[in-house]
């Protein structure tokens, strides 16, 4: 558990007619979105998401926010709000409630479908509340106005935190499209008339606040998947999240003008299309669908839509990319990558890529064709948010720190003094009273690690234990002395894994273990723990300054 700034105290009990704000995740890094705000009391939630891991965390399959903080209160939360359905928002949702399932859970329409989908799968009941923009509603001590905003997937909402130590503005993830899929705008009219209410704090999307202009429309990335559709002769496998809607309509749009039926690949790609057209999200033309364990059928004039755009190792597409998946890539075919790529992604992202091409595919992404749009709302979106609401003070939020610094000067620009924008990390804690912003503290925050059915048992130690390992290879050492004497009388015998092959190369070092514990011996030292301490320096010498590596050692020594 880390504690994100040592200087800080842990923050004092909060006073009265106080507001406390903390980020548990999404500061410093995009996913892990939680922020936790307190007023007497009692406890409200906004998204409770994941990060994916990075090639640095091997074996991670997900990383959750810490919840140590509030473990002890769970029965002081009045509801978890969640701005939307990505993953980075509602992915951690079921670890927390497994916790205290009696926490409310309120979100639109899509949005709840999708987390409550995730609360199946682990036999998880809470009570959900189904909210729609323009909606106000309060819980406990907090009054909550939900506001429409445009993002990468639909029925996403701005939260209005209002409470009498001052109000909040939290965007979420958002843009300003003004030509979307759907027609639904972000709600720049609510977004005024909050501003003229009165915003103390604005906490805000940064994702590409160092981005200058507008994001492009979600629409104009159509005559580029047309020409792609048109110049493909065999198949196209397109890859995106299993949430962006838009993105999956507009594939289904080209599709039916090019006479290709549509197959979804992947079981979250499956059922999160299938919710997404139960409840009207999802327009799909009649007879366009077709199962994919029915693709052969249709032979060339299919597109299938899958999973694992950011080469997840486990995703459709990575495993297609690896040849084992029942779908065989191959020339004449073309994929489409038609996301972002998260940071820290590349390499595996890039891996999937080359494979694909090895296969004789052609592979379309952002970096060589207009095939993404991003869901987040650029520099020039940003000065207008500023330029409307007129807050009083603005935090940064859900951005790496070179999004937040760039959103806070976006603020300054705009006429916020430099004093009363709040750059924080996570664990932070911020107190409002009277509308008046100030750090008061921090707690203890860390990464907490899903590795299989272990969640929070695997440490940074064993993380590194791991990447020694995968690096720098692995040698033991088993050394058996005399009880009475400490000589020597079997070894030391050496075995290496993910070093080297060649067992005479470690004859040197043998030499050099007997003398040193002959040496240790004569000194006194004659314990196991001891004298395995003597093995470890010895060898770990020896192949620092020969072979320039660092491997695990493990020195065994047993008296007989």
């Amino acid at each position: 558990m880390n504690h994100p700034h040592p200087d800080l105290p842990y923050p004092s009990k909060l006073a009265k007619n106080t507001l406390r704000i903390v980020a548990l995740g999404g500061l410093g890094e995009i996913g892990r979105n939680m922020t936790v705000f307190e007023y007497e009391g009692r406890l409200l939630i906004v998204d409770v998401g994941v990060l994916f891991p990075e090639e640095s965390q091997p074996g991670i399959d997900l990383i959750l926010p810490d919840f140590s903080y509030i473990a002890e209160r769970l029965g002081d939360v009045e509801a978890v709000v969640l701005t939307h359905g990505h993953e980075d928002h509602i992915g951690a949702l079921p670890y927390l409630l497994r916790e205290h399932a009696d926490i409310k859970v309120v979100g639109s329409k899509l949005t709840l479908a999708f987390a409550n989908a995730k609360l199946k799968e682990r036999r998880i009941t809470s009570p959900l509340i189904e909210v729609q923009a323009g909606q106000t509603m309060s819980f406990g001590p907090f009054n909550l106005e939900f506001v429409a905003v445009n993002h990468s997937i639909p029925d996403a909402l701005a939260i209005a935190i209002k409470t009498p130590a001052g109000n909040v503005l939290a965007t979420g993830d958002f843009k300003m499209d003004q030509l979307p899929l759907d027609g639904r705008i972000t709600d720049l009219a609510t977004f005024a008339r909050l501003g003229v209410e009165g915003i103390d704090l604005f906490m805000v999307d940064s994702t590409n606040a160092d981005v200058p202009g507008f994001t492009t429309s979600e629409r104009d990335i159509m005559p580029t998947l047309d020409r792609i559709f048109n110049q493909t002769k065999r198949r196209v496998i397109v890859a995106s999240f299993a949430s962006h809607v838009h993105r999956i309509q507009q594939i289904l749009m080209i599709a039916e003008k090019h006479n290709r039926k549509v197959a979804f690949v992947g079981r979250s790609m499956v059922r999160n299309m299938k919710l997404a057209e139960d409840l009207g999200y999802l327009t799909v033309p009649a007879g366009l669908v077709v199962d994919s364990k029915n693709i052969e059928e249709y032979g060339d004039r299919i597109v299938l839509i899958c999973t694992g755009s950011q080469g997840e190792p486990l995703a459709a597409l990575s495993r297609m990319a690896n040849g084992d998946h029942q779908i065989q890539v191959g020339k004449g075919d073309t994929v489409v990558l038609a996301s972002s790529l998260i940071p820290g992604n590349e390499n595996p992202v890039f891996r999937v890529i080359n494979e694909l091409v090895r296969f004789g595919a052609e592979v379309i992404h952002k970096g060589n064709a207009m095939v993404h749009v991003s869901g987040h709302a650029a520099a020039g979106e940003l000065l207008y948010c500023y330029n409307i609401v007129k807050p009083k003070h603005v935090m940064p939020i859900h951005g790496e720190w070179r999004h937040l610094r760039a959103n806070a000067e976006l603020a300054i620009k705009t006429g916020v003094p430099r004093e009363k924008t709040i750059v924080v990390d996570n664990g932070i804690v911020i107190d409002m009273h009277d509308g008046y912003v100030d750090v008061a503290g921090a707690v203890p925050v860390g990464f907490v690690y899903v590795d299989g059915q272990s969640i929070g048992e695997i440490t940074e130690s064993s993380l590194k234990d791991r990447r020694i390992l995968g690096e720098e290879g692995f040698i033991s050492v088993v050394v058996v002395i005399d009880s009475q004497s400490g000589k020597i009388v079997a070894g030391p015998d050496i075995h290496a894994r993910g070093f080297t092959e060649d067992q005479a190369m470690f004859d040197e070092v043998k030499v050099h273990i007997e003398k040193a514990m002959a040496k240790a011996v004569a000194g006194g030292i004659n314990g196991t723990h001891q004298l395995s301490q003597v093995v470890r320096r010895t060898i770990g010498s020896w192949v620092g300054e020969h072979h320039r590596r660092k491997p695990m050692i493990v020195p065994v020594v047993i008296e007989v």
